[in-house]
């Protein structure tokens, strides 16, 4: 594999994908919330060089049409991407505090960007939001992690037992 390309968006240059994600989740959010109250832009996703999922919520439900008003309100960024627009699923994104906050006691996993704890990736309870990290119970021993570390943070959902 050759050497990463920088990617520009706006004034912002990122080098890795993390990075990348971050800056279109800042512009892509302004943008959406602004033009579609009470809309919130959960997580963008790159899901391939030029292709971004943009997970989007809304209180009344996310349907086709707000899909399609979403993608209008996106479409400056067609020039240089495909853009998917989704609804949060089952396994909704958790990239803010407040997300975090919304699901303590349920089972989390979460991917870092450096390795904490001999790893990088994390799948247990979520025990605890601080306001600078979040605490996962992993078999028992509770492991902070840095929101600056988290790169994936997902709600899985648990088969319900008979």
């Amino acid at each position: 594999m050759g050497a990463q390309r920088p990617f520009f968006l706006g004034r912002f240059m990122a080098t890795n994908r993390h990075d990348r994600e971050r800056a279109l989740t800042r512009e892509v959010s302004d943008r959406v919330e602004r033009s579609l109250p009470g809309v919130e832009v959960l997580a963008v996703e790159l899901t391939g060089p030029a292709r971004f999922c943009v997970f989007v919520d809304h209180p009344e439900g996310v349907n086709h049409a707000l899909c399609e008003r979403v993608t209008e309100v996106l479409r400056d960024y067609l020039q240089e991407y495909a853009i998917d627009v989704s609804s949060p699923g089952v396994e909704r994104p958790l990239r803010r505090a407040e997300h975090f906050r919304a699901v303590v006691g349920h089972t989390v996993a979460l991917r870092t960007s450096s390795v904490l704890n001999g790893r990088k990736r994390f799948r247990g309870e979520l025990t605890g939001v601080g306001e600078r990290v979040v605490t996962v119970s992993l078999d028992g021993t509770e492991v902070d992690i840095p929101y600056d570390s988290i790169v994936r943070g997902n709600l899985i959902e648990e088969a319900s037992v008979r």
